[in-house]
């Protein structure tokens, strides 16, 4: 890369449909210099989630990002240079870096991050992924040992996670996956007791028959049908993280969500809650100091999806939307 210029990622238009790359448009900035309270630094890594495909539609949890803005996206960056008190050259810090060589970050709005090797873990394990499994799981599902705990999307970046965390936590674990070499590296690999093939199509009927006592707790990350399916076989007291809504997100959501959900809420008395990682953020280090233990113990496998390149990054976000990856999917600028 030349010195002074920066390449960037920017969203050429909102798509109305599928995502494609069409949507997408390369270009090349000046080099910003930090102001006071800011640090100039180089991105390293781009963290891929369904969650960027959510925002093109609109406001959510971050504003939206508009056509010919640089794409939004979390990622992992090394100070260059620094005009803010606590960011110093050599840094490594999380932030929305967007989808770029180089950005300029204030102070407050990047986490400085320990030195770990590989520094890839910083985006899985010990980054939003990791923490958005420990606290769902663990804070919204309160899974008991003997339980049995379902996921969907659980070959993804979350979904591999929350299976493990319960069977480190003494519960049955089954996860919902698209295809037999998804599901069976969840059930040879992960240990996953019970894995459900959800483009068979009888997802309820293969769910029934893995979880014959019934579903204590549901991570659900996709929303729509199969959300449907879990919901008429949860027990009483059941309860289900609402993590996400990728069948959603991409192309023209589907005309319902899940029916006669009052009705089975109240019968069988089930806690249904929404959640953002970020509101867990002040215990960050407690869960840390939990998954790397496990990591280390060899009782939690880490699986990452690394693909090299910025230009590459279009492409990989409409392939993680079409189910292309296993664990955590990022891009090595």
């Amino acid at each position: 890369m030349s010195k002074g210029v920066n390449r960037q990622v920017l969203l050429a238009e909102k798509p109305a449909g599928k995502l494609g790359p069409e949507h997408f448009k390369m270009s090349e900035a000046a080099m910003a210099e930090p102001g006071d309270g800011e640090a100039l630094v180089r991105v390293r890594y781009i963290s891929l989630d369904a969650a960027n495909r959510a925002w093109m539609h609109g406001a959510t949890y971050r504003a939206a990002v508009e056509p010919n803005t640089v794409m939004a996206g979390g990622g992992i960056a090394e100070v260059v240079t620094s005009k803010a008190p606590g960011l110093a050259p050599g840094d490594i810090v999380f932030g929305d870096t967007g989808w770029q060589d180089y950005a300029i970050v204030s102070a407050k709005s990047v986490s400085k991050l320990p030195k770990i090797d590989p520094m890839t873990h910083l985006l899985s394990v010990y980054g939003i992924a990791g923490l958005t499994a420990y606290f769902g799981l663990l804070d919204i599902g309160k899974p008991k040992p003997g339980e049995t705990v379902v996921v969907s999307a659980a070959a993804g970046s979350v979904g591999s996670i929350v299976g493990q965390i319960a069977k480190i936590r003494g519960c049955r674990a089954i996860g919902i996956a698209g295809g037999k070499d998804k599901c069976n590296w969840l059930t040879s690999e992960l240990g996953f007791d019970a894995a459900v093939d959800y483009k068979d199509g009888a997802v309820f009927k293969a769910l029934r028959a893995a979880a014959p006592d019934g579903i204590d707790v549901y991570f659900d990350n996709v929303g729509g049908d199969i959300l449907e399916a879990c919901l008429s076989l949860m027990n009483n007291r059941g309860r289900i993280a609402c993590c996400g809504a990728i069948s959603q997100y991409d192309g023209v959501p589907s005309a319902h969500g899940p029916r006669g959900v009052p009705g089975l809420i109240v019968v069988k008395r089930l806690i249904m809650q929404g959640f953002i990682v970020m509101d867990f953020m002040a215990r960050r280090d407690e869960a840390l100091k939990d998954l790397q233990s496990w990591v280390a113990a060899g009782k939690l496998k880490v699986q990452e999806d690394v693909i090299n390149g910025l230009e590459n990054t279009p492409n990989a976000l409409i392939g993680l939307l079409a189910g292309e990856n296993r664990g955590k999917r990022m891009i090595k600028v």
